[in-house]
């Protein structure tokens, strides 16, 4: 058992410290926000997110991957670090993202990775889970860098299925500040929906944006 001495020696990555700026916003304000080319574990899939077998398995994969990685990380180099928030990447295939086309959404999930994460790593736990887990969406897993650069974000209050005028006023502030939209649709999902009611569910509405 580890004294007191070998636990204040634990390494510590503090992401939510270090990546604040990227993970706040205000309901109600628009703002533009640069993000720096970011390293994700992800995982695609298509369909809507309320009905498909997959989007579920899809959520259980990542998540049992990336607390793999958290434990193996602190087991074998003594670093701690937490598992930042489930996001979402969504679009459509040859025609804008429609809120309510949900069955021909495209989809990719992903959590923020320290750079201290490889590929090797990677596979080694999705090894693990696997075997643990019999998971066969595990194997879609992988990491890979996202690099959005500049974008306009919000925050949602209240139910997923209840954005759209949020989205719609981000879409009109980027007009606005004389930016067309490109790249997909950006979700942070900073409530967990097993803990938290629906009303008050917190979503970071991202987009990325070029100047026209």
């Amino acid at each position: 058992m580890r004294d007191s001495r070998e636990r204040k020696a634990m390494k510590k990555l503090d992401l939510k410290t270090t990546y604040k700026q990227l993970y706040k916003a205000t309901a109600g304000k628009c703002s533009v926000v640069t993000i720096p080319n970011l390293r994700y574990l992800m995982i695609d899939g298509t369909g809507d997110p309320n009905t498909s077998q997959q989007f579920a398995e899809a959520i259980q994969s990542l998540y049992s991957t990336a607390y793999t990685l958290k434990f193996t990380i602190k087991k074998k180099k003594e670093i701690e670090y937490p598992v930042m928030p489930l996001e979402g990447l969504w679009w459509m295939e040859e025609e804008p993202f429609d809120m309510y086309k949900k069955d021909k959404w495209k989809w990719t999930l992903m959590i923020l990775q320290p750079e201290i994460i490889s590929d090797l790593l990677v596979q080694e736990a999705k090894n693990i889970v696997a075997e643990k887990k019999k998971l066969a969406s595990v194997s879609g897993l992988r990491l890979e860098h996202l690099d959005e650069q500049t974008t306009v974000q919000t925050l949602h209050i209240g139910s997923y299925s209840e954005e759209t005028p949020t989205i719609i006023n981000l879409h009109k502030f980027a007009e606005e500040q004389g930016y067309a939209l490109r790249g997909k649709h950006h979700e942070i999902y900073l409530s967990d929906p097993r803990k938290t009611a629906t009303e008050k569910l917190k979503t970071i509405i991202r987009h990325p944006v070029r100047k026209k």
